[in-house]
């Protein structure tokens, strides 16, 4: 399994996690994980996908969220499971 942590975060709007969401399912990237939170109209999401049958790679995937993010306008951010884990050790 290839985990990969993705995090949302912006002003809230219609349609992010839609367009967050076709984008994982047309890259056959399974949501494990999801959770969300709006608060005072910031809009918060972290998931936990597996990306293993996917034909992208992580930079790949860093890079076209990130697109998406700009183009929606919220900030995207794509990271191995690995690098999140070890970034996040105390």
């Amino acid at each position: 399994m290839k985990k990969t942590i993705i995090t949302v975060v912006g002003h809230d709007t219609v349609g992010i996690i839609a367009k967050v969401c076709a984008y994982l399912a047309n890259n056959k990237i399974n949501i494990l994980d999801i959770s969300q939170t709006i608060i005072d109209g910031y809009f918060n999401m972290m998931m936990i996908v597996d990306a293993s049958q996917s034909s992208k790679s992580t930079s790949e995937l860093v890079n076209e969220l990130g697109q998406i993010g700009e183009e929606i306008g919220v900030v995207i951010r794509c990271q191995h499971e690995d690098i999140f884990n070890k970034m996040h050790r105390i």
